[in-house]
């Protein structure tokens, strides 16, 4: 839907590509995100205040990507949408409201207290089907137990990655190699901010190479004892894990994001890559940011659990 749009509003194929593939990495990082509910429940993390603290590092992310889209668009001369105007902007709004509610049912009821996690997902389930049933009327039976199969196929999947992940953890315990590892890399350098970047280059190469899901289960019970031990913060841990593996996924040689764009676009493989590599320049810079400035992710979930 975005790259049709956006040719047929006279943009350039590889300039479409590039921001398809470089927003779509916003989406796990803000909640409600199947990734840090992942995390949270291998390294034993508060949801809530993951959910927290993906919220400014997301907004982040988000303005990056606009200042270099619109260095872009400048540059290039693209033409320009409608102007913006708040009464535009208030009617979008309230036509909106109703589906941006989803969202505010999982994160304010996990906020609040009203739901655990698993009660949030259940609250927003049932709103869904509603609007899709009630107000929309696009939900009929036939869909609906379509995309049931589809949500238990689904997390079949993730459940089978978990229950391995977890087998693999205890293996990783009873041999005691997160203290081992740990051991290894404090002897090569006792420096935070050496170790902190050796440890973001593990997480970002392993990206190039694995599934998200499959990254963080194996991941997480290594390195999180060794940014336990430099004094990192759990929930700033796993924000900086998830934006390295994202910003994975847009790099070759698996780079999934890519392979999906290559086919949508009809476009070749090394094309997407080219058209996606400017776009890294802020989500690298972003990454950076939140790697040696924890009170960008910690802020919010200080304010709030504190």
């Amino acid at each position: 839907i975005e790259i049709k749009a956006m040719r047929d509003a006279g943009y350039d194929t590889d300039f479409a590509v590039g921001v398809t593939a470089a927003s779509s990495t916003i989406g796990p990082i803000i909640p409600p995100s199947l990734p840090l509910v992942i995390y949270g429940v291998i390294a034993d993390a508060s949801i809530g205040q993951l959910f927290m603290a993906g919220i400014v590092p997301g907004l982040m992310m988000a303005l990056a990507l606009m200042a270099m889209v619109s260095w872009y668009s400048r540059r290039r001369n693209y033409p320009r949408d409608l102007d913006f105007r708040l009464g535009r902007l208030a009617r979008t709004f309230v036509d909106a409201l109703l589906p941006l509610m989803t969202p505010m049912i999982i994160i304010g009821g996990i906020m609040f207290g009203l739901f655990t996690p698993t009660e949030a997902a259940i609250a927003a389930v049932a709103w869904c089907i509603l609007l899709g049933t009630v107000v929309y009327r696009t939900l009929n039976f036939r869909k609906i137990l379509k995309v049931s199969f589809e949500t238990v196929e689904t997390t079949a999947a993730i459940m089978l990655i978990v229950a391995a992940s977890t087998i693999f953890a205890w293996i990783l315990t009873a041999n005691q190699t997160a203290r081992h590892f740990s051991e290894l890399m404090v002897a090569f350098t006792d420096n935070k901010i050496a170790l902190l970047l050796i440890i973001t280059l593990i997480v970002l190469v392993i990206g190039l190479f694995m599934e998200t899901i499959a990254a963080i289960t194996i991941l997480t019970p290594v390195l999180l004892p060794v940014a336990v031990g430099l004094g990192i913060d759990p929930v700033h841990f796993g924000i900086i894990m998830i934006l390295n593996l994202m910003i994975g996924l847009l790099t070759p040689p698996v780079g999934m994001v890519l392979y999906v764009l290559s086919k949508v676009a009809q476009v070749p493989f090394e094309r997407c890559v080219t058209a996606t590599a400017p776009f890294l320049v802020p989500l690298v810079a972003v990454l950076l940011l939140l790697t040696f400035v924890p009170a960008f992710s910690m802020w919010l979930p200080n304010l709030i659990y504190k």
